[in-house]
């Protein structure tokens, strides 16, 4: 079973760092429905999966400037009192009502990657209302072939749902990235490789204050965090490096369509059809 969690783990890190999610919302069904793992040991060994990835992702995110870090971590205020309360919350829901859960918080990033559209960001210096803010930024994008300024928008929104999705990271141990990725995009104006990047930043912080939690009630086997880690940090490392050379809206509609399929028999499992 070593092997079947280590290439698992890798399957999730390499999306993961992809899109910012941190590669729970792939780890936690295959680990339950591929390998009938309890749903609880996915998630303890999905939030140590969630920092890897975001380590192991910042190595490259980071020193390529597309990780807006005044950002991530203003929003990570509210994401780690939200991240807290989800993981103490978590000790007093059942597996079906985790695995409904879980299938639920997935519907709004299917739908966003779905419908998600070439990105279309500005050349840097072609802004030119007012002074850039605290928390703007740019960085060099290898497929368009020059630099990218974008300005950070309704703030107080970003702060509501950054505590939500890591309310949501906290109960379930999926990084709270498909929350925070469409919610920079489409409420923040950041462009996707930004938030993207931005995410997986964020995603390690909020991991490490619900790990505790998770380890202290034994909801972390290390049976299956070490390969899960080990996995998910070779596959980060391949998807931080893949990612941005990459066309956003094809991939986004495969990603969507494995994310549907999952969230699909996910809800299956919360109602009891197959869930071991």
């Amino acid at each position: 079973m070593f092997v079947q969690i280590l290439l698992i783990g890798l399957f999730s890190g390499l999306f993961g760092a992809m899109i910012g999610s941190g590669g729970g919302v792939f780890l936690i069904p295959l680990l339950t429905l591929l390998l009938g793992l309890p749903i609880r040991a996915a998630i303890g060994a999905s939030i140590i999966a969630v920092i890897a990835t975001s380590t192991a992702s910042a190595i490259a995110y980071v020193g390529d400037e597309l990780t807006n870090i005044r950002l991530g971590m203003t929003l990570e205020l509210s994401t780690t009192v939200g991240a807290v309360l989800g993981g103490v919350t978590a000790a007093y829901l059942g597996k079906n009502l985790l695995a409904g859960l879980f299938a639920l918080s997935m519907a709004p990033t299917v739908i966003s990657l779905w419908r998600r559209k070439e990105d279309a960001p500005v050349p840097a210096g072609a802004q030119a209302d007012g002074p850039p803010g605290p928390l703007d930024a740019s960085f060099y994008d290898p497929r368009l072939g020059h630099a990218v300024e974008y300005r950070v928008k309704r703030l107080p929104v970003g702060m509501v749902v950054a505590f939500l999705a890591g309310n949501i990271s906290g109960l379930l141990g999926i990084g709270g990235g498909a929350i925070k990725v469409p919610a920079m995009t489409l409420g923040m104006g950041v462009p996707i490789k930004a938030a993207a990047a931005t995410s997986n930043f964020m995603i390690g912080v909020t991991a490490v204050a619900s790990a505790y939690i998770y380890y202290s009630r034994g909801d972390i086997n290390p049976l299956i965090a070490v390969p899960t880690a080990i996995g998910v940090t070779i596959g980060a490392l391949a998807g931080s490096r893949i990612g941005p050379r990459l066309r956003s809206k094809q991939l986004a509609r495969m990603f969507a369509g494995v994310m549907a399929i999952l969230a699909l028999q996910m809800a299956l499992s919360a109602v009891g059809i197959g869930f071991r």
